[in-house]
């Protein structure tokens, strides 16, 4: 049964008097969104033809982003299994030089994504991504094959730049794809290569360690090496399957371009988004209340996140299992994680709500992290690895997902999110410090300061959602009073005034 998509022609924007007032005009090519001025005008689809149609988008884009962002985790946390292999012992890291090789990563990483997002565009996503990933593959190679701890931390410097620009630039890139309300099955499916990511780092760790004393090379060299060239193979394939944006994917139809872009200019504006490039986008990303909040709920899941995935084989270790028993117990909490990330993601686009599912990671994070903490039997201990693995990797979508639907146009939203995951990101250079060697086997410290990221995001996360409320009380009260009064808007000012727009609900 045919039916006119008015959640199409809208986007599942709910209608108020000031959109209603918004002076009608045609479509101007300066008005033009995501090139619709160069596509027919868009079909009425059934609800099974949308179905259709982004499933047909996910099995070309998901899949690849996916495996790249698996190598992405991959490679920059299989320092962790490789530390069992051999590479203290032969590159003498004593003291806190381990921690330093993994804090090194960090910084340019951090320093590097806001820029990355910003030439995403000018550069093609299609090239763009499989180029930085072809390079980081090349430099992981090329760690396997250090002789010197300065070796070591500048490979893990490079590697640290290279990789930046993926994250923020896949989930800005998805943004471009998708409605808002359906990012954040999409990040779950995207990010849950991270957390399958450390289920294969075990096992691959595992199989790679019965290399060792090949070509006179222990078996942390084989862990990068072979793992390097891996991610080779996956930046190569990238280039022939990823695409830039909508209107220009050739394996859609015109048609399914033009109610793709029409999908998305109604998605948060009855107007359609600023796409062009101001140097106000960047101070208003930079002004702009929200992102500064986002990030310490950031900093609350993030930190436990690289806090899990650099030290799970060590903690595990520290339980008093063998070293290959241990790569291997590392597998069962990632393949739990990913279950619960995908659950999660997929009932949070659901119900179009984020904070009840962050809420839910940062309680499994206390739990696991205050079993862990206690003087408790191993097996006790074990469980909670599995809560805490679950609650950091499953929560972490929506964090991301919930900044990136509460922020409008283009570049400001591309600022905004790369800031969020910049700065945010420092978090990984925390916890690379926290999980001292004196502290094993209980790091108590590691644990304990965990814990106080978890309860940041326990303050921050209930005055978001308050504050969100607040304002879209606010706007609702507005529009009547715009409609009583015959305020008109004009799309001009509909773009310019972005989420701050009368007619912009944030999502909660």
């Amino acid at each position: 049964m045919a039916a006119n998509d008015n959640d199409a022609r809208r986007a599942s924007l709910e209608k108020t008097g000031v959109e209603e007032a918004i002076e009608e005009a045609s479509v101007k090519p300066d008005l033009a969104y995501g090139g619709e001025d160069t596509l027919p005008p868009p079909p009425d689809l059934t609800p099974e033809q949308v179905k259709a149609l982004y499933r047909k988008i996910d099995l070309r884009l998901m899949p690849i982003l996916t495996l790249m962002y698996l190598c992405s985790f991959l490679d920059r946390g299989n320092i962790g299994n490789a530390k069992l292999q051999g590479l203290l012992t032969q590159l003498h890291l004593t003291g806190n030089k381990y921690n330093i090789a993994l804090t090194m990563y960090f910084i340019p990483y951090c320093l590097f994504e806001c820029p990355a997002n910003m030439v995403l565009k000018k550069f093609r996503p299609s090239k763009w991504l499989p180029g930085i990933t072809l390079l980081w593959g090349t430099i992981m190679t090329l760690m396997g094959l250090v002789k010197t701890y300065p070796q070591l931390v500048g490979t893990r410097v490079c590697l640290g730049v290279a990789e930046a620009g993926l994250f923020p630039g896949v989930v800005y890139y998805l943004t471009l794809w998708y409605p808002r309300h359906m990012i954040q099955t999409r990040v779950g499916l995207f990010f849950g290569g991270a957390t399958l990511a450390g289920a294969f780092s075990g096992l691959l760790a595992f199989g790679i360690s019965f290399m060792s004393g090949t070509a006179g090379m222990l078996g942390w060299s084989w862990i990068f090496i072979l793992e390097g060239l891996a991610t080779v193979v996956v930046g190569v394939v990238a280039f022939f399957i990823l695409v830039d944006f909508p209107h220009t994917a050739k394996f859609l139809t015109p048609e399914e371009r033009a109610y793709v872009v029409h999908r998305k200019k109604y998605d948060n504006s009855s107007v359609g988004e600023e796409e062009h490039f101001e140097l106000r986008h960047v101070w208003e990303a930079l002004t702009d209340w929200q992102v500064w909040l986002h990030i310490l709920t950031y900093y609350s899941i993030i930190t436990p996140l690289y806090g899990i995935s650099l030290f799970l084989p060590s903690i595990i270790n520290g339980f008093g299992y063998s070293t290959p028993i241990s790569q291997l117990l590392t597998v069962p909490p990632y393949v739990f994680a990913t279950a619960t990330l995908i659950f999660w993601a997929v009932w949070s686009d659901k119900i179009k709500k984020r904070y009840p599912f962050i809420l839910a990671g940062l309680t499994y994070i206390l739990v696991g992290f205050a079993i862990n903490i206690s003087d408790v039997p191993v097996g006790a201990k074990y469980f909670g690895t599995f809560l805490v693995v679950a609650g950091a990797y499953a929560s972490f979508p929506g964090v991301v997902a919930w900044l990136g639907n509460n922020l409008a146009g283009h570049y400001k939203r591309g600022v905004g999110m790369a800031l969020h995951i910049g700065i945010g990101n420092f978090a990984g250079a925390i916890a690379s410090n926290i999980y001292r060697s004196q502290d094993a086997p209980r790091y108590i410290l590691g644990h304990g300061l965990e814990l106080m990221f978890v309860g940041i995001g326990f303050i921050t996360v209930p005055i978001t959602v308050l504050a969100y409320k607040r304002i879209n009380a606010r706007r609702d009260a507005l529009a009547q009073e715009a409609d009583e009064k015959g305020i008109r808007y004009t799309p001009e000012e509909i773009r310019r005034m972005g989420d701050r727009a009368p007619d912009f609900r944030y999502t909660l």
